[in-house]
């Protein structure tokens, strides 16, 4: 059964942060919140807990897995930015969206879109998620907590831990932030285009450049 920590929303303990950290290197599973929903975690390298993502949320090759990072300066490491897409990243970020852009090689291949060879990467606005991410030093391989069939995502720590404690190592409780995913913007074409309409507002990339 998976660990249940309850975190503060503003000021996180920092001796549950640490037991965390060290959950993710060992190789665990974890459930955490960030800026639009709850999401799935895992250390970036680790094959058997990606599978546990991919078997809890049935996805298949086509899917595009997320790099949560905590900041920008991490985002050179595991995408191809260009001029353009670094503007709009630098607009956007930290907030509740996903941008879709060209995997580098510091991907694993199998984390990446096995088509295009893409990743998706978003640096959350969430205290609880950034603690977590300065003190495991590297971005989180991550998927939304959305469940096959279910049209949201699970948001409530305790279902969570009800409904996936058995496939989890850690769930953890920051609180509640919100039912809905981030949206998705795909910056390998231009203009760029959404593919997913979530919390961030999309209209702002009608046309953009």
């Amino acid at each position: 059964m998976a660990q249940y920590f309850t975190l503060h929303e503003t000021h996180p303990q920092p001796r549950l942060i640490s037991q965390a950290v060290a959950i993710v290197r060992s190789g665990g599973l974890i459930a955490y919140p960030t800026d639009s929903c709850y999401a799935l975690g895992c250390a970036i390298g680790n094959k058997p807990a990606m599978e546990r993502i991919t078997q809890i949320r049935r996805l298949d090759e086509r899917h595009n897995f997320t790099l949560v990072c905590r900041d920008l300066s991490e985002l050179a490491t595991y995408a191809r930015v260009d001029n353009a897409a670094y503007r709009l990243l630098k607009a956007f970020t930290p907030g509740p969206y996903t941008f879709i852009l060209k995997a580098t090689r510091e991907v694993p291949r199998r984390v990446q879109n096995a088509r295009r060879r893409t990743i998706g990467i978003r640096v959350p606005d969430n205290v609880v998620a950034n603690m977590l991410l300065d003190s495991v030093g590297e971005p989180l391989m991550s998927s939304t907590l959305l469940l096959p069939g279910a049209a949201l995502a699970l948001t409530d720590p305790l279902e969570i831990l009800a409904r996936l404690g058995d496939q989890l190592d850690l769930v953890i409780d920051g609180g509640s932030c919100g039912i809905e995913p981030t949206t998705v913007v795909d910056l390998t074409e231009q203009p760029p285009r959404v593919l997913r309409e979530g919390l961030g507002d999309a209209s702002v990339f009608a046309g953009a450049a």
